[in-house]
């Protein structure tokens, strides 16, 4: 899937990705950032992410205008 970061504390790790494709947000799991390239994130950042068994954003890695598929940026 992939988003944009709407909010995130780096003190608490809690976040909330909103998805492009439903306009859905979901928030993070605590796990999200494990193995990943961010150590926080910013609200307006693209992210791709996955969803966990819960409904949790996990995985979150590296998103561009270009990776979304996004109308117009080819």
């Amino acid at each position: 899937m992939q988003g944009v970061v709407k909010a995130y504390d780096p003190a608490s790790g809690i976040g909330v990705v909103m998805c492009d494709t439903d306009l859905d947000d979901y928030d993070l799991a605590p796990t999200a950032l494990e193995n990943s390239l961010f150590r926080m994130l910013r609200p307006g950042q693209r992210v791709v992410f996955d969803l966990d068994g819960d409904g949790f954003a996990t995985r979150l890695r590296l998103g561009s205008e270009i990776d979304m598929g996004t109308p117009g940026t080819h």
